[in-house]
């Protein structure tokens, strides 16, 4: 069977994904919680990237918000042409049928217990009206299952489920696939074979593939990757060279090598703030306040009693 795409792939570069000054506030109770804090982000077109922080730092928010699982509560927020923040009822539905695939770390959460492989994958297609046994079979012959189809999830390893349910994302063929800790319950091995599966339909497909994650070992196998914090982002990370060979980014996996494969930037938001990384802070013991002077023509940030 052919493996061959079967569309043509998009214009990479343009921009695809566009958070201005997006604010996500939850009521608890008397209290208001703020898990987005003006976050301005922008994702490319057939971008392979992954957004990285820490529990409660509004990455599990941004994603639920780019699949129109949640509205904000300010701010706007476009994917192509569609503004996910003035939706309607069916408009968000159609959305999540047809452009959005997503991928959970909850295998249940992806998979029907007692189908095979193939119908599970078959099943997104039959509620869309969009049926196509050939479409489903080649999608488990890109994800490597072509020999497993016809098992069951239990029949399966999780690494093989978790690629099953990656097949099942883009069943109706999406233009954005969207991933919550993918790897979180896997061992690093099938991690890895994960991790491929969504560069190579990345390649073959060019769907747009964003990951969230709080494990940093997954930044050197993809093309991007951001840091978020307090509900927005940090920082930003790019790989130096476009094409680094998989076992290269597998052996930056296994250690504390991705400053060797990305430049990392810090970001500033709308109104020129940046955020000074945690590390830094820490190490210069800046509490709440600094000094900014210009110093051979850079900017010098210092803690206040460091300048007389």
């Amino acid at each position: 069977m052919s493996i061959e795409p079967v569309r043509q792939e998009p214009a990479f570069g343009e921009p695809y994904i566009i958070c201005e000054n997006l604010v996500k506030i939850y009521q608890v109770a008397d209290i208001e919680v703020f898990a987005l804090q003006g976050l301005d982000m922008v994702i490319r077109r057939g971008e392979l990237m992954a957004i990285i922080g820490a529990s409660g730092s509004g990455k599990s928010t941004l994603l639920n918000i780019l699949g129109a699982l949640d509205s904000p509560t300010g701010g706007k927020v476009f994917v192509g042409t569609r503004n996910l923040s003035k939706l309607t009822q069916s408009e968000a539905v159609k959305y999540k049928r047809q452009v959005v695939g997503f991928v959970w770390q909850n295998v249940s959460r992806n998979l029907v217990p007692y189908l095979s492989a193939l119908e599970n994958v078959e099943l997104p297609m039959i509620i869309n009206g969009t049926y196509d046994p050939d479409w489903a079979k080649e999608l488990l012959h890109a994800v490597g299952l072509g020999d497993r189809m016809y098992h069951r999830p239990n029949e399966l390893s999780g690494g093989e489920q978790q690629r099953v349910a990656i097949a099942i994302a883009l069943a109706n063929k999406p233009e954005l696939l969207l991933a919550d800790e993918p790897t979180g319950s896997l061992d690093r091995r099938s991690g890895k074979v994960v991790l491929d599966v969504f560069r190579k339909v990345r390649d073959m497909y060019g769907v747009t593939v964003v990951i969230v994650t709080h494990d940093m070992s997954m930044a050197a196998a993809v093309d991007r990757y951001v840091r978020i914090a307090d509900g927005k982002i940090s920082s930003e990370s790019v790989r130096r060279v476009a094409d680094i060979p998989l076992e290269e980014r597998h052996e930056a996996l296994e250690g504390e090598e991705v400053e060797a494969t990305h430049e990392e930037y810090i970001v500033l938001d709308s109104a020129g703030r940046l955020q000074i990384p945690e590390e830094l802070r820490a190490q210069l013991k800046i509490a709440n306040r600094v000094k900014l002077h210009m110093e051979d023509g850079k900017i010098v940030i210092l803690p206040p009693d460091d300048i007389e």
